[in-house]
């Protein structure tokens, strides 16, 4: 079975997305991933309220709404909807993933196991990062879907388990994709621009979009940063430029993806990477 498991068959992820209005009594529709990692895209009564495993959810004036599972997400999942009274309970199903094993070596020592001297400067910046994925914005930017930021090989993907220079270190939570330092990293969707910093610990430069509703994107590594916080971006504009900034053996881009504070695989979000 593919990996694309939709409640309703409906438009394709990766390009805009149209589902139909729910009445009362009718059932949510729905589309997207329903795996670790995956984001789903729905549809619900105007004026609905909704909540997953208790965790309230935005939806928009004419009812469209978002939510992701992480990489640990259990096999059930319960989303709800509640309109004039009354209140739906759907049970979903999460595919769980067998993630690979990803060894790296020849990072610098630092950056493998930081001097006592670098703790308060990654705790501001854990702190910085947080804050960019907590925005609730009203927009559904979300809904045109995601095109690459970039195209190349990739050489990391989402929820494999780092092993830097021999150490076990946390899971990859984004999708790296190998490109030559200096190369354009384009907005995959329109978004306003939420953290723009040129040299944190870990990821160096660093730019997160909100696309709306708690959905929001990373790009690590940069070398230059073509953005700064607050401007809204267009799908397709220039955010910056690929390096090799804090923690990487080489050049490429890191993107990473998020519900809020749930990292999601932005590899299922996009379509195929091209040729």
């Amino acid at each position: 079975m593919d990996r694309r498991r939709f409640l309703l068959a409906l438009a394709g992820v990766g390009s805009a997305i149209s589902l139909p209005l729910r009445t009362a009594r009718a059932g949510t529709a729905m589309q997207g991933d329903f795996e670790q990692g995956g984001m789903v895209i729905g549809r619900s009564f105007a004026g609905a309220e909704a909540s997953l495993d208790g965790k309230i959810i935005s939806v928009s004036p004419d009812g469209y709404f978002v939510f992701g599972f992480g990489r640990d997400q259990g096999p059930e999942a319960t989303l709800t909807n509640s309109y004039g009274g009354e209140e739906i309970t759907e049970k979903l199903s999460i595919v769980q993933r067998t993630y690979k094993i990803q060894r790296i070596n020849n990072l610098p020592s630092d950056k493998v196991t930081p001097p006592d001297e670098a703790g308060e400067r990654i705790v501001a910046d854990i702190e910085l990062i947080k804050a960019a994925r907590s925005f609730d914005t009203p927009e559904t930017w979300f809904l045109g879907g995601f095109a690459w930021p970039v195209t190349g090989r990739i050489s990391g993907v989402y929820g494999s388990q780092r092993i830097l220079n021999g150490e076990p270190r946390q899971p990859h939570f984004g999708v790296d994709i190998a490109r030559g330092e200096g190369e354009p990293i384009h907005a995959p969707q329109k978004a306003i621009v939420r953290m723009a910093e040129r040299d944190m610990y870990f990821t160096g430069g660093t730019t997160t979009l909100d696309h709306g509703h708690g959905i929001s994107t990373s790009y690590l590594h940069q070398s230059r940063l073509d953005v700064k916080v607050g401007d809204i971006v267009e799908a397709g504009q220039v955010i910056g430029l690929i390096g090799k900034t804090g923690r990487a053996t080489g050049p490429h881009l890191c993107w990473r993806m998020n519900w809020f504070q749930e990292r999601l695989d932005p590899q299922l979000a996009a379509p195929e990477m091209p040729g």
